[in-house]
This record gives C-alpha cells, structure tokens and sequence, in this order.
C-alpha cells in the first residue's frame, strides 16, 4: 500500500501544471512549448491516476482516462512536430514570434 498520501500527488501535479503553463506562456521556441504542453498534460494524467487509486470510490477508470490521454498526447507530439517541420522547411526559424501571422 502506498504511504503518499493524495495530496502529495496532487501538489506533484500542480508544480508540474505551473512550470508547463509558465514555459507554454513564456518561451519563444516553438518545441519548447509543446514540451511545455506535455508536462501539462502529464500533470492531468497525475491527477487521473491518483484519484482513480486513492480518490473517494477507487475504480479503474481513471486509469483508463489517462492511457488514453497519452495516446492523444502522442499523436498531438508527432503531428505537431510534423506541423513545426513544415514551418521550418519554409520559414527557417523554429521562435514562435515568427509564426504570428498567414502570409508568408
């Protein structure tokens, strides 16, 4: 049995929701900010599973919520990527101030 208690993980996952929107809201690079992006939903996915183990009626479900939250997590990575790859190949900078705008 687990000695943490819920509220250590979900002080975990607040920390590491803040440091995600902080560097989401902050940085200029465009990869980081899908790693940001990441952390934030790794922090949600924190949360699922430990209340689907220590929440007021632990079931499965929450589990299951968060395996398939990383599935879409990681088809938003690669497509994203994909998509920051393409801007690259055109634009030549990965800074998301360059992507403001539709022209080219």
């Amino acid at each position: 049995m687990s000695s943490i208690p819920l509220s250590g993980y979900l002080v975990l996952a607040l920390i590491l929701f803040c440091i995600g929107l902080y560097g989401a809201l902050t940085k200029r690079n465009t990869v980081i900010v899908l790693i940001c992006m990441e952390l934030m939903l790794n922090a949600v996915n924190l949360n699922l599973v430990a209340f689907s183990k220590l929440g007021a009626a632990p079931s499965i479900t929450g589990q299951v919520f968060a395996l398939f939250s990383i599935t879409i997590a990681a088809a938003e990575a690669a497509v994203g990527l994909a998509i920051l790859f393409a801007l690259y190949r055109n634009r030549k900078s990965v800074a998301v101030d360059d992507y403001d705008s539709m022209k080219h």
